[in-house]
């Protein structure tokens, strides 16, 4: 049983992001200290700078020879699950395509594991879900985080304006005209059947290999491999300077959070309709997508409950700042954050006790 010990450590992991977030919020929307592109350098600052070194941290300190194989694919399946059903949903309703595919996997697969989770999950099922737990972060950095950036750029790469028809002269004729006017519907349709997926993947690999997230991932696998493996450790003036870039990884990504918040017209950025939508995909669709993916793998007992009740946190911080950085939908996710985090208590709470019947 949770104790009231066990809920204020839950409520202490959580208020200090609201005073990040807030703190941010009135700078720009009262004191005015930031200007737009300001704000948009905190944010590439997190994305490029900030976010590969926590995950750098986070890869390389997870012991990668006692990993849960059923957890591993147990994750994989939801993933695949939601991708299936956001796919279909998407080409039933023949709207947005790749950018809420994107925003949809985000919602249902990629909750806040490192700070919500940590102390939700130790104060309901004590040190073994921490360990779980921490698996799961890793997966997250190490797996899922670049898959959602080749996604982005790969929906960067598929949205390229194609060169402008010509203009033409002042003395085009009348029946070139007339084939420019009708055709001009179909101009979107014959540059993408004209586009070679050879080409796109260059485009993409190229923007990866750039992205400081790829060699942050890799090196901390890379890392993770030998220091479990022969028991070395990183010279203390390396893992310091590390720690104490990547510490403040999370509080600068609520921090931009709170700019974006300020530059919009209302707090429910993405407007209350789409902002049910998102809840009901982050604390619905995404638990009962990973419940189907735990059984259809064998997870049982505490493993089982651990995966469900960590698909139900809330929206992982992460994920807003890749789409505001790429511009897809930042302000659902931004709301999904915000509400996510103020009903989290009482969502896990309900997914404990009803784990527990």
């Amino acid at each position: 049983m949770i104790s009231l010990g066990d809920a204020y450590h839950v409520v202490a992991a959580t208020i200090p992001l609201y005073v990040t977030m807030i703190l941010a919020y009135v700078s720009v929307k009262w004191w005015k200290i930031f200007t737009p592109d300001q704000c948009s350098g905190i944010n590439k600052f997190v994305a490029k700078f900030s976010v590969p070194l926590l995950s750098f941290q986070i890869i390389s300190s997870n012991n990668i020879y006692q990993m849960s194989l059923k957890l591993i694919i147990a994750d994989f399946v939801q993933k695949l699950l939601a991708f299936l059903v956001l796919t279909a949903i998407t080409m039933i309703s023949a709207r947005g395509g790749l950018r809420w595919i994107i925003t949809g996997l985000s919602l249902t697969t990629l909750p806040n594991t490192l700070i919500l989770g940590i102390p939700l999950m130790k104060a309901m099922y004590k040190g073994e879900a921490v360990v779980l737990l921490a698996q799961v972060i890793f997966l997250q950095s190490m797996v899922w985080y670049n898959l959602l950036l080749f996604l982005y750029e790969l929906d960067a790469a598929k949205t390229m304006p194609a060169a402008p028809p010509s203009q033409g002269t002042a003395g085009e004729s009348e029946i070139a005209r007339e084939v420019q006017s009708k055709g001009e519907e179909d101009v979107e349709h014959r540059t993408k059947r004209r586009m070679k997926v050879l080409p796109i993947l260059v485009t993409v690999g190229k923007k990866l290999i750039g992205n400081p997230n790829t060699y942050a991932t890799l090196l901390g696998f890379i890392w993770s491999s030998i220091q479990f493996r022969w028991q070395v450790h990183l010279p203390d003036v390396v893992s310091q300077s590390i720690e104490i870039l990547s510490n403040g990884g999370l509080g600068m990504a609520m921090f931009s959070l709170g700019l974006f918040m300020a530059s919009q017209s209302s707090i429910i950025a993405c407007g209350p309709r789409m902002a049910v939508v998102a809840m009901g995909l982050k604390v619905v669709v995404g638990p009962a997508l990973m419940a189907v993916a735990s059984l259809v793998t064998g997870l049982r007992d505490t493993l089982f409950k651990v995966a469900v009740v960590q698909a139900a946190l809330p929206q992982g911080i992460v994920p807003f700042v890749f789409a505001k950085e790429y511009n897809v939908h930042p302000a659902i996710l931004s709301t999904a954050i915000l509400l996510g985090m103020l009903i989290a208590l009482p969502v896990e709470l309900a997914f404990y006790f009803l784990l527990a019947i």
